[in-house]
């Protein structure tokens, strides 16, 4: 009894700030009275659990606490598990297993002094050989001399392993609870401490928490059953904010005040602390008050006040544990809102918050959406249960919703919502809330509405309705909601699941529907939705079809009147209009003159089912380079009307010249011609209609239209080839609806023609064009629509674009439905940014108001622009774009940016390629746009590399087809943009320096310097130029892998040829206009050096003219080695291609191998003999020169080992090509006599010159047959030879002739192909060889990769292989071919009696007509015709043996 009272008494020396008045006497006398009445129920109880210990000491066997002593200090125990009781009956202990003991001593007999004992003993190295161990002390009552070797046993850190300790009902004085928490600051060992119904009130709370502030190895704290009061809990709240190690801390309080400063600490300072608040009410319930497990993040609170609530509230804002909230329950009003709106502001940790049941009305569901507007985190949420009202519904999901086409989601994290409620009334403003967030949400993916009664089947068919376009949502709850009944309800539900597979749940459980068994069929399609489909096709089940819409593209010059024509077409062809009559004339002429557009304009009207879009090009300069943008593509169905003013300018009568008439064609044609190659539209040749205005002011006398004619003539027979031109040439008045009238006729039935013959297109888009028609007056005529809108169309109304199930190949699917907005883009009717993501609807508006503005951006008028090298960064040009497209006047400015952002439109130049990025990663990167870029007139042109060792390099690209292409005004803007995208992304070119001017690219790169000039303004040809300290042969490398590819790839259906600049040209920078002179033709240089003999390949020399501008003469005449001009590639092609020629020469005369022994000589007894050896020797030859080719191949190492085998390879061939024309020479009909020369060929006289014949067709007339001069090695054209007559050639002597003529030509080229002079003299009358006779030398695989790759002995091999033997080849092996000597002697027969009709039949006849004698050698004793010079210089040689 004096403990308990002493402990009274300390605990009031607690309030000695108490005055004595009476009624802080009668405050004592109450806090006595309530203690005393606890005193006593505690010691009843602890009397009762005496009596019990007691009784169960006396049943079973006990042991006296002398042998507990003697036990622990012998260590034979293994203890984990020590239980001390104080009781006021007897001592004694009692093991209740192996490792537990409970410890009970008497204050009476002695059993205080063994506790004493027995704890200095655990602390004893015998005693602590376990690891771990656990105290619990009940019902002691703690005094100094206890405490003292309680403290040994926790602070002896070697000896101790104390891991836990609990305190039941014990009793602490103030010193004992302040000695009890200095033990516990001090250790380093224990780990839990639980106290339970130990009375230690605030005090001990405030001597604990300052122990704990110190201590770190303590990880939990549990204090059961007592009253820390508030301001306990303030001491171990601020405990917390110190100690970090603390893991688990339960308090089970009669108060739950003590709950909100614990955990509002645990909470601000983001401790991972298990937290468990309990409250004991009046009847003795607990009940959990708030708790927090670190392992789920998750917060609970269960009971709190409203400032408890606020204060959690606050404490949540930068928590970083937490990611789950639950207060289901718990009355919140809207102060706790604004507090929360702040944590979701603030937070980036909450996931989850759970707010079911909390009483949240209107306002405090305002603040909730407030702190939504900003969150980016929270994922989930739940609100059902409250009690807001529509009100409340509009705040909530306004974040969650989107209101218009360019306003980004504010809140894209959100993905589960819930509410609802008996008491929620949603309203026709939650209604209408829910259905904008259903149509425009791109992220909820749950959707809840619960136990609603204010919804109605109207509103539920609603919700279904906008759910068709959702493809987020996942899961639909409306359980219990009573407005799902009805037939209407089921119906809209079915029709949204048809065209919506990605609805994975309904839950409609507890609804009308449910209840009337009408949701099965609900369950069965969303089974179907989630099941596997047949594949379909990729394209091929889509049905094609004639398109309905066809173009048509109004070219012309400005001033040319197309406006005012364009004009009186649609009129004339929309009669439900106000008739466009002459009357209008004097009206129209001056706004004509006043209003130019100078826009793209788009003008379209309906002829039946026919869709006829005029495309009004503007004529300006300034819109030149946007012109290839609207070009149709392959296949596109259109046509071009031309127009040409026949005036200079409308409000004068002073007219065009037809030189001037023609130029205004000429361009539009070029540009047509130039745009469709590169189309690929070569299938179908573009139609054009050429139109000319300002008739009615062409005097009728007057011979200024004929002129016109004549140059309109000229310009058709000119593009025949490449235009379909329409026969007849329209001149109009183009204010008058009679004088367009026919124009107007031949429109339509023009338009009828190019759908039929233009490729079918798919069915659907016909289908589309109409829908997309449909969308636009449903969208506020909308010009724009995101590709995921048009998704949703496809979706909706498109069944063979719609996607059928979950599982359905969704990449197919969009296939389809790209492929047909290309083909929707090719017909004209949208144009379609697919990187982008969107469909312009009205080309119109976008190539007039768009395209045509940005066409204007002038670099005169962009600050900074010129200052930075012409780039501008985004913000600048976005305040251009702007200022462009919105006018200063109200109500006249573009509607642009009502359906663009000013970046989409950056976007889609860069898109476009009309700019680039100089930094692509660097989100503030600058822009340049070659638009703004100004000519570097003025400026110095000079190389920055200057080197004595310097190498300099020239190639021109240029059109094949001057005449009708050209490269168009958007094609190098292109290409400067289009080269600065390709090199950014070379891996190994980082350093690359690039820099522009207008019509100049300088590039920097590997150390080689480039410029890239266009020749001039709407020209033909582009030159390269390089300068480096590298070879030739690195900087051609650069050029052929780099950027001629680049521009082969802006132009690919146009030819382009290449030609070598002259390198002085390139060294001084010599202006393209004077150097137009100073280039020859890659493939004329490769073919010159072909015609060069192997000696002189080397060193073969190309000449320059001298340039002159005027009387200045810039660069003399000089040359180059054409060595110096090709790189190794372009030498080894050369020499590759000759040892081509010479193989197929060696497979043709028969080469024979080195040792093989010379042929024996022609007997003329034996006439098959004599033709034996002059063919044969091929097989014998052949393996043998392929064997030395070999080696030669193996032997090259550079140009000049190259050319020394070839010299040798020739040298052979040459020899070998002499003895075998001897061979055909020495053959005989007449027998050995040789009575008529062999070698005969025949020219064809036109226009006063000869040219060789090298083919014979029957019906051929005026030809003359001449002789060679025979004379061994020295065959030559006979000069004055007069010859004889052929009037016609008739079958007969086609028979006869052609084998002859085949074999002969064969010679004759192989020879030339050499360099031998076979037949001198006859160069003038031979035609290109190479195009006359192809099908006898040039195989397909002659220019190809492969000969050039494999060498000489590769493209012998391939032919031997290939089989290369031609038509007319003089291998008499060849199972193809007639016999040889068959063919001889048929032409030889032939010879013989044409020249007796001729009554040539003796010497002296021959003489005369061909100036040839016959002689005989006197070595060998052959026969020949020779003339007479070589019978005067060869007289010592041979002998005169006349007929």
């Amino acid at each position: 009894m004096h403990k308990h009272y002493s402990t009274l008494i300390e605990d009031l020396a607690m309030f000695a700030w108490i005055s004595t008045s009476k009624l802080q006497h009668r405050w004592i006398a109450k806090l006595f009275s309530s203690q005393e009445k606890e005193r006593k129920g505690k010691e009843t109880e602890r009397n009762q659990e005496e009596r019990e210990n007691t009784k169960m000491l006396s049943q079973q066997k006990t042991k006296d606490l002398q042998w507990t002593l003697q036990a622990i200090r012998a260590g034979k125990t293994n203890l984990q598990n020590i239980s001390f009781f104080q009781t006021q009956s007897i001592s004694g202990s009692f093991q209740e297993s192996e490792n537990s003991i409970s410890i009970n001593f008497s204050t009476t007999d002695g059993g205080i002094s063994y506790f004493s004992q027995i704890l200095a003993a655990l602390v004893t190295p015998e005693v602590n050989r376990v690891s771990q161990m656990n105290l619990s002390f009940h019902g002691v009552e703690w005094e100094s001399r206890k405490l003292r070797h309680l403290s040994a046993l926790l602070l002896d850190n070697n000896c101790s392993n104390i891991r836990q300790i609990e305190f039941q009902r014990n009793a602490f004085a103030a010193t004992g609870l302040s000695e009890l928490s200095e033990m516990i600051r001090k250790s380093r060992i224990l780990k839990v401490i639980i106290f339970s119904e130990c009375q230690i009130g605030c005090l001990g709370a405030k001597f604990l928490a300052s122990a704990l502030t110190k201590n770190e190895a303590l990880e939990e704290l549990q204090i059961w059953e007592d009253s820390i009061s508030s301001k306990g809990a303030e001491e171990l709240s601020r405990m917390i904010e110190v100690n970090s190690t603390l893991k688990l801390l339960t308090v089970v309080d009669k108060d739950s005040i003590t709950a909100t400063p614990i955990i509002s600490a645990v909470l601000a300072r983001n401790r991972a602390m298990e937290v468990h608040i309990w409250s004991r009410s009046n009847n003795d319930r607990s009940s959990k008050i708030v708790e927090f497990t670190p392992e789920t993040n998750t917060l609970r609170v269960y009971v709190l006040d409203h400032s408890g609530s606020q204060r959690i509230a606050c404490a949540l804002g930068w928590n970083t544990t937490v990611r789950t909230l639950d207060m289901t329950g718990i009355r919140l009003k809207s102060k706790w809102a604004r507090e929360f709106r702040c944590v979701l502001e603030q937070n980036r940790s909450l996931k989850e918050v759970v707010l079911s049941r909390t009483c949240l009305r209107d306002k405090a569901v305002v603040y909730i959406a407030a702190g939504l507007f900003k969150n980016r985190f929270l994922s989930k949420l739940h609100l059902d249960g409250n009690w807001f009202t529509g009100i409340g519904v509009e705040h909530l999901l306004c974040p969650l919703s989107r209101f218009s086409p360019f306003q980004t989601q504010a809140n894209t994290t959100l993905t589960s919502l819930t509410f609802g409620g008996g008491k929620t009334k949603i309203g026709r403003g939650g209604v209408i809330a829910i259905l904008k967030m259903l149509e425009t949400n791109q992220t909820v993916t749950q959707f809840s509405i619960c136990d609603d009664t204010s919804l109605k089947p109207e509103d539920v068919v609603k919700i279904f309705r906008s759910l068709e376009t959702n493809a987020t949502l996942r899961y639909l709850s409306f359980k219990s909601c009573r407005g799902i009944e009805g037939d209407m309800v089921l119906q809209s539900i079915m029709d949204t699941l048809q065209v919506n597979p990605w609805i994975e749940e309904i839950d409609l459980t507890g609804t009308p529907l449910q209840d009337a068994g009408k949701t099965e069929r609900i369950y069965e399609k969303l089974g179907q939705n989630a099941s596997l489909v047949p594949e379909k096709d990729l394209l091929n089940d889509l049905e094609l079809t004639t398109p309905t819409s066809c173009r048509v593209f109004l070219c012309g010059q400005e001033f040319a009147g197309k406006n005012t024509l364009c004009n009186s077409i649609f009129h004339n062809l929309n009669s439900s209009r106000l008739n466009y009559t002459d009357a209008f004339r004097t009206l129209v002429n001056p706004v004509e003159q006043f209003v130019r557009s100078a826009e793209i304009k788009i003008k379209t009207f309906q002829d039946g089912d026919t869709k006829i879009s005029i495309w009004n090009l503007a004529g300006q300069h300034e819109n030149y380079a946007l012109h290839d943008l609207m070009f149709p593509g392959h296949g596109s169905p259109s046509f071009f009307l031309i127009v040409s003013s026949m005036f200079r300018k409308p409000a004068n009568r002073e007219p065009k010249s037809p030189e001037e008439v023609e130029a205004d064609l000429l361009y539009w044609l070029r540009f047509v011609v130039s745009n469709s190659r590169r189309a690929d539209m070569r299938s179908m040749l573009p139609h054009i209609t050429i139109i000319l205005t300002h008739y009615d002011k062409v005097p009728e006398q007057s011979g200024h239209l004929q002129a016109i004619a004549s140059s309109v003539q000229r310009l058709r027979e000119s593009f025949q080839n490449f235009v379909d031109f329409y026969p007849t040439v329209f001149t109009v008045d183009a204010r008058s609806s009679v004088s367009v009238s026919k124009l107007t006729h031949h429109i339509r039935m023009i338009s009828r023609t190019v759908l039929q013959k233009a490729p079918q297109v798919y069915q659907v888009c016909n289908d589309l064009i109409k829908l997309m028609a449909e969308w636009r007056s449903e969208n506020y005529n909308r010009p724009v629509m995101k590709w995921s809108q048009f998704c949703e169309l496809c979706q909706l109304k498109v069944p063979t674009l719609r996607i059928r199930s979950r599982r359905d190949n969704m990449g197919v699917v969009e296939t389809r439905r790209r492929a047909v907005a290309t083909s929707l883009q090719h017909v004209g009717e949208v144009i379609f940014f697919e990187e982008l993501g969107f469909l312009i609807l009205d080309c119109g508006w976008f190539c007039g108001e768009v395209l045509g503005q940005l066409a204007k951006l002038n670099a005169t008028k962009t600050t900074g622009a010129t200052e930075n090298n012409g780039f501008i960064s985004k913000h600048e040009l976005e305040k251009i774009l702007r200022g462009k497209l919105q006018s200063q006047i109200p109500g006249m400015g573009s509607k642009v940016f009502d359906n663009f952002e000013a970046r989409d439109l950056i976007k889609m130049m860069l898109k476009l390629e009309l700019c680039y990025e100089q930094d692509p990663t660097d989100p503030k990167t600058m822009l340049l746009i070659p638009g703004l870029l100004e000519e570097g007139r003025g400026k110095s042109q000079r190389w920055q590399l200057s080197s004595p060792e310097c190498v300099y390099v020239g190639r021109r690209l240029q059109c094949d087809n001057s005449r009708q292409m050209f490269l168009t005004a958007g094609f190098f803007p292109r290409l400067q943009v289009h080269l600065h995208n390709k090199i950014s992304r070379l891996k190994n070119q980082q350093g690359a320096i690039y820099s522009l001017e207008k019509n100049l690219i300088s590039i920097e790169i590997n150390g080689i310097h480039v410029r890239v000039e266009l020749g001039e303004q709407l020209g033909y040809y582009i030159d390269i130029l390089g300068c480096s300290t590298k070879n030739i042969n690195e900087m051609l490398r650069l050029f052929h892998q780099l950027i001629i590819p680049t521009i082969h790839s802006l132009c690919p259906g146009i030819a382009v040829t290449q030609s070598i600049l002259r390198p002085e040209c390139v060294k001084y920078l010599i202006p393209s206009r004077l150097r137009r002179t100073q280039c020859v033709p890659l493939q004329r240089l490769k073919q010159a050096l072909l015609t060069m003999p192997a000696d002189s390949m080397y060193d073969y020399q190309h000449t320059w003219g001298s340039l002159v501008d005027g009387s200045r003469t810039i660069l003399p005449s000089g040359f180059d080695y054409a060595r110096n001009l090709l790189s190794d590639e372009d030498f080894r092609e050369v020499l590759h291609r000759r040892f081509y020629d010479l193989h197929l020469l060696a497979v043709e005369v028969a080469v024979p191998s080195e040792n093989q022994e010379p042929p024996v000589a022609v007997r003329n007894d034996d006439a098959d003999r004599m033709v034996e050896p002059s063919l044969s020797g091929i097989a014998k030859g052949v393996e043998t020169i392929l064997q030395r080719l070999k080696v030669i191949e193996q032997g090259i190492k550079d140009l000049k080992q190259e050319i020394q085998g070839l010299r040798y390879y020739e040298h052979r061939l040459v020899i070998e090509l002499h003895r075998k024309v001897d061979y055909l020479v020495n053959y005989n009909v007449q027998l050995e006599e040789r009575k008529v020369p062999q070698l005969f060929y025949f020219v064809q006289v036109q226009n006063y010159s000869k040219k060789l014949v090298t083919k014979l067709f029957s019906g051929m007339t005026a030809l003359r047959l001449h002789m060679l001069c025979e004379y061994r090695r020295e065959m030559h054209v006979v000069d004055d030879q007069i010859g004889c007559e052929l009037m016609q050639i008739d079958n007969q002597a086609v028979k006869s002739l052609l084998p002859y003529i085949s074999k002969f030509m064969k010679l004759l080229t192989f020879a030339l192909k050499i360099g031998v002079h076979l037949a001198a003299g006859m160069g003038a009358m031979i035609p290109d060889l190479g195009r006359e006779v192809a099908h006898l030398i040039d195989s397909p695989f002659l220019y190809g990769t492969a000969a050039v790759a494999a060498g000489a002995v590769g493209a012998a091999a391939l032919g031997k292989a290939g089989g290369t033997q031609s038509r007319g080849s003089l291998n008499p092996d060849s199972s193809r071919n007639r016999n040889v000597s068959q063919d001889i002697k048929a032409a030889q027969q032939w010879l013989v009696d044409f020249l007796k009709d001729q009554k040539v039949t003796s010497g002296k006849d021959i003489a005369q007509r061909f100036g040839l004698w016959r002689v005989r050698y006197k070595d060998n004793g052959n026969i020949a015709w020779i003339c007479q010079r070589h019978k005067e210089a060869r007289g010592i040689d041979v002998i005169e043996v006349p007929i």
